[in-house]
């Protein structure tokens, strides 16, 4: 089965940044969707990244030109880079696996308000201000 496990969290001050990793294993070459959420406790779990193997990466417009969604292929690895963090983005963040073809939106891009296939288990962002 698909395993996914993030790490990179912590705390940090308001305008540092982050560099979030998700290594997955025990899927086979093939179509996917892969990405990152974010949930704060009591709120409805948030798309922030997604990115497909045939598709470049959508964002949520909430994260404003801070965020960075990128995959090593090689390394089967999945990152998110966060720069000019804000307190608002606080959150447990999760990275997430879609191999069925229903998170793909008409034109074929990664839908990011989807509930994924995959999950790992999350790692804590921390900003203080």
């Amino acid at each position: 089965q698909v395993q996914l496990l993030e790490s990179g969290g912590g705390s940090v001050q308001a305008g540092g940044s982050l560099n979030l990793s998700c290594a997955i294993s025990g899927y086979s070459d093939g179509s996917y969707c892969m990405g990152w959420f974010r949930q704060v406790s009591g709120k409805k779990r948030e798309g922030v990244a997604v990115i497909g193997s045939e598709s470049g990466p959508t964002y949520a417009d909430s994260v404003n030109g801070r965020f960075t969604i990128s995959q090593d292929i090689a390394k089967n690895t999945l990152w998110l880079q966060i720069h000019n963090l804000k307190p608002e983005d606080t959150a447990m963040y999760y990275c997430a696996v879609d191999l069925t073809r229903d998170s793909l939106d008409y034109y074929g891009d990664c839908e990011i308000q989807y509930e994924y296939q995959y999950w790992g288990q999350g790692t804590q962002v921390t900003v203080s201000s």
